[in-house]
């Protein structure tokens, strides 16, 4: 069959890397895709939130399955333009996407299903804001309500620093996505992120991992988009995450539908645990980044039969079948992310690195040019790899890490921190 994966960054290319696992896949376009993706599939120059273009070129193309990897499309109602066009495609509605698009609306939903989250208050005034967060004090969050990139969410350890976020946001910052804030509870725990397939009807979870969100070691800096992961998480029991099932996702997927928008596709179901229990910090309606390296490495040939299981809501019959492994991703990102940083430094190193079912070195922000491969983003590169324990897993990634030469990156070293000594 012939395949399409919407997107260009770390997330994409390991979903081109599983789906390349399978023999079902006879060929594969990526678009836009980047310098590592066309290394191992054709890339296309599209406008992924144009859905008219992306089912024209579907058309011309014989595209049999279209798997939409970023949450941008998904919130423009690509996925909805494309199967009212007659295509297979894996992601939610964009109302049902509204469950990233919108914090206010995921709070909404939660105060209609009882899933277990963080207190909070909505707001479209400034001021009103201030007043809030002063009468709460901190610490707290801030979070723009739209979709800011993974950099729209400000915990604020100090009253100052929340005042000073309503005033970023407010302003411009994040673009319309900050024209709305949701001011929550800080929730104190361990974080981890849980994966489920869902098809409207049936949902079968399919791994957990954690992220780390702080730029520097000791979960120290700015919060980014993600700086490295780890798979599974322990954390995540399988007595929590039977909770988890519940308690937050059937009761969740149970009101998308009561309202008419069936939910579809993999729900990221980002979660705050302490003793014992957990409670819902975020949905994302995509497979997070960098957490999707981790899974897919993983997960191997058959992430493209549970992705199809969900397209063609036949998850009631679907099976993960997990090895017994675990797996690290370290993320190589631009020096001064997730500030300013600077593009089209040259990296060194990539073509010596082994490409195997245990370690993969998977771009996120690169691009090609005169046989070089240059910087093109803020997390660049994520190096990743498999081990029968995570130390192995670990000691592979860094060791990947350690034969890139790109002096203007960075990466933390304590990815595993939590569980590895």
């Amino acid at each position: 069959m012939n395949i399409l994966i919407l997107g260009g960054g770390g997330r994409e290319h390991s979903l081109a890397w599983a789906v390349l696992q399978n023999p079902k896949c006879d060929k594969l376009i990526v678009a836009p895709g980047n310098a590592g993706i066309a290394k191992i599939a054709e890339c296309a120059d599209l406008d992924i939130l144009d859905g008219v273009e992306v089912g024209g070129f579907c058309d011309a193309n014989a595209i049999d399955f279209i798997i939409i990897g970023p949450e941008a499309p998904l919130a423009a109602g690509v996925a909805d333009q494309l199967r009212d066009a007659g295509f297979l495609v894996f992601g939610p509605s964009k109302e049902a996407a509204r469950l990233e698009a919108s914090k206010a609306f995921t709070k909404e939903i939660c105060d209609a299903s009882g899933a277990p989250t963080a207190g909070y208050a909505h707001f479209t005034d400034a001021e009103a804001a201030k007043t809030y967060i002063r009468a709460e004090g901190a610490p707290i969050v801030v979070k723009a309500d739209g979709l800011a990139a993974g950099k729209g969410v400000i915990v604020a350890m100090e009253e100052a620093e929340a005042l000073t976020a309503i005033d970023d946001m407010f302003g411009g910052e994040f673009g319309e996505a900050g024209a709305e804030v949701v001011i929550e509870e800080f929730m104190e725990g361990e974080e981890a992120s849980f994966f489920v397939l869902c098809d409207g009807t049936d949902a079968l979870p399919i791994g957990t991992a954690q992220d780390h969100k702080r730029a520097h070691d000791g979960d120290e800096g700015p919060n980014t988009g993600g700086m490295g992961a780890y798979s599974p998480a322990p954390v995540l029991t399988e007595t929590l995450q039977e909770q988890v099932m519940q308690q937050i996702v059937h009761p969740t997927l149970a009101e998308m539908t009561r309202r008419g928008t069936p939910y579809e596709g993999v729900l990221y179901v980002g979660l705050m645990i302490k003793d014992g229990q957990a409670r819902l910090v975020e949905y994302n309606c995509r497979f997070g980044d960098p957490e999707c390296q981790v899974l897919m490495l993983r997960l191997g040939a058959q992430a493209l039969d549970l992705l199809m299981a969900s397209a063609e809501k036949r998850l009631g019959e679907a099976r993960v079948n997990w090895a017994d492994d675990h797996a690290m991703t370290v993320v190589l990102a631009a020096k001064g992310y997730p500030g300013a940083y600077e593009k089209g430094t040259v990296i060194k190193g990539l073509e010596s690195l082994a490409e195997t079912s245990r370690e993969v070195c998977f771009h996120a922000g690169t691009r090609r040019d005169t046989g070089r491969f240059l910087a093109n983003g803020g997390r660049v590169l994520n190096a990743t790899a498999r081990g029968e324990t995570l130390a192995e897993a670990r000691e592979r990634a860094y060791a990947m890490i350690d034969a890139i030469d790109w002096p203007e990156g960075f990466c933390r070293t304590d990815i595993g921190w939590r569980i590895l000594p």
